[in-house]
């Protein structure tokens, strides 16, 4: 008899992935972390289904990541959601610099930029959001600054991502007492 551990490939693929693919543990996750690599065209279908709204701005988030994390920033948190009603997509260091990252993800530009979708009450969502995570610091005197990163999806074409650097400012009376 042989003492040696037998290793077993699993049946399908998608076990396999579930298994090497840490924090996307459902079968929609791993095929979205499959289409995230910026190496490959965007394809709207997926497994003869149609990815939903929801499901392309995951999918441009993961991009957006990938893209930060290759270009030379720190990525600390997604998805993070303060308890005073913030929220900020992505929280990322730029050398010296902490920075908060709105994604906003498109398939097509027929309706302008995705940066155009940022209005003046998504971006104090945003700065609620990054006030709670500075209080959760301690207040600390560091140099922050809010940035967008713009995803676009157009069937067959490989993603194209834009980020905008200090794309608004928090309002100069919420920095009082810092």
């Amino acid at each position: 008899m042989n003492n040696k551990r037998r290793v077993t490939r699993p049946k399908t693929l998608w076990r396999w992935l579930r298994r090497r693919v840490t924090g996307h543990a459902r079968v929609r996750g791993i095929a979205l972390w499959l289409r995230a690599s910026p190496l490959r065209l965007f394809r709207r279908s997926l497994a003869a289904r149609t990815m939903d709204r929801a499901e392309i701005g995951r999918m441009g988030e993961l991009i957006a990541v990938r893209w930060l994390a290759t270009h030379g920033r720190r990525v600390l948190h997604r998805n993070y959601r303060g308890v005073n009603r913030g929220e900020v997509d992505i929280v990322a260091r730029h050398r010296d610099v902490l920075t908060f990252v709105e994604v906003k993800t498109r398939t097509s530009t027929a309706f302008g930029r995705p940066a155009d979708a940022v209005g003046m009450v998504k971006q104090r969502l945003i700065q609620r959001g990054a006030q709670d995570w500075l209080r959760l610091l301690g207040h600390p005197r560091i140099k922050f600054r809010f940035d967008i990163a713009e995803v676009i999806l157009i069937e067959g074409e490989l993603p194209h991502v834009h980020i905008i650097e200090n794309a608004f400012q928090l309002p100069d009376n919420s920095l009082a007492g810092r």
